[in-house]
């Protein structure tokens, strides 16, 4: 996994950009009717129901964008909110608070909404041993946040990226001609490259598991698109030999169900792909 010095490298990259993005070469809108002396206050209100996160991501930006702005945080991340309930409040530059405004919204009904299915889908695994996992299936540029979003919703990270794990998936098997080629080739390359990576491979059928289980090192097998019976009879073959995590268009109607057949993980896609963003807003008072 990635270092918490890149991770916050990330989230500063992610600011700046949006910033960017957003502001360009001035807010024209502030600039031409509020003087830049003008001070404000405002509070960020929630008109929705879930989790809420990006509290601390929120206080960055702010930061980022105004070092002199002052933020009182109410609610922390990782907290149930409601309809009416108020999460922070910030005062200082008027210009500067409706400069930070777009992007605080945009991250934290986002985040909040990723953290809120995250919780759900970690209450259906309830009584289980069963991990929820995010993927790499993020909007391109916000990765970070929004595997931020998933832990503080009682989720776990996947790898961050290509580079922090090898996960050896159907197109690099077949590419390689075949499981054992591909996890000798593997090991190779880290061998010569002196790299320290964790190495998942996939398995298609009962019998790849049988493949790869005669490979030593592997730290976990995806069984990816197994049904309920198939998946039990994998778990039962690997045993303690390694991790097991079950994939492939799992929904939270069967997730349960995957569960109960034994897997360390479940990985979803639909944590960060399909979610509806938590109705917030930032309101000067």
């Amino acid at each position: 996994m990635i270092s918490e010095q890149q991770f916050q490298k990330e989230l500063q990259l992610i600011i700046s950009n949006a910033i960017r993005e957003d502001v360009g070469d001035g807010d024209h809108s502030s600039l031409a009717c509020i003087p830049e002396s003008a001070k404000g206050k405002a509070k960020l209100l929630v008109k929705d129901t879930g989790i809420i996160a990006g509290v601390e991501f929120a206080n960055m930006i702010f930061n980022f964008v105004d070092a002199n702005l002052e933020v009182d945080v109410l609610i922390q991340d990782g907290a149930k909110v409601t309809h009416g309930d108020i999460v922070l409040t910030v005062s200082g530059s008027s210009q500067s608070i409706l400069k930070a405004e777009r992007l605080v919204l945009n991250a934290m009904q986002r985040m909040s909404a990723i953290a809120t299915k995250t919780t759900f889908y970690m209450d259906l695994l309830k009584g289980t041993n069963t991990k929820i996992l995010d993927t790499r299936k993020t909007t391109p540029g916000i990765r970070a946040i929004e595997k931020w979003a998933v832990k503080i919703g009682g989720g776990e990270n996947h790898r961050f990226a290509l580079y922090d794990m090898i996960m050896l998936k159907d197109n690099h098997i077949d590419f390689a001609r075949g499981i054992t080629k591909a996890i000798q080739k593997t090991k190779a390359y880290l061998k010569d490259n002196s790299r320290d990576l964790k190495i998942i491979v996939e398995a298609r059928s009962l019998k790849e598991i049988e493949e790869i289980l005669k490979s030593d090192g592997i730290h976990r097998i995806l069984i990816d698109n197994f049904n309920y019976e198939d998946t039990r009879k994998a778990v039962a073959m690997i045993g303690n030999k390694c991790q097991t995590e079950s994939s492939g268009g799992i929904t939270e109607e069967t997730l349960r169900k995957y569960a109960e057949c034994g897997v360390d993980y479940i990985s979803s896609g639909a944590l960060t792909h399909s979610i509806y963003n938590m109705d917030l807003s930032l309101k000067a008072y």
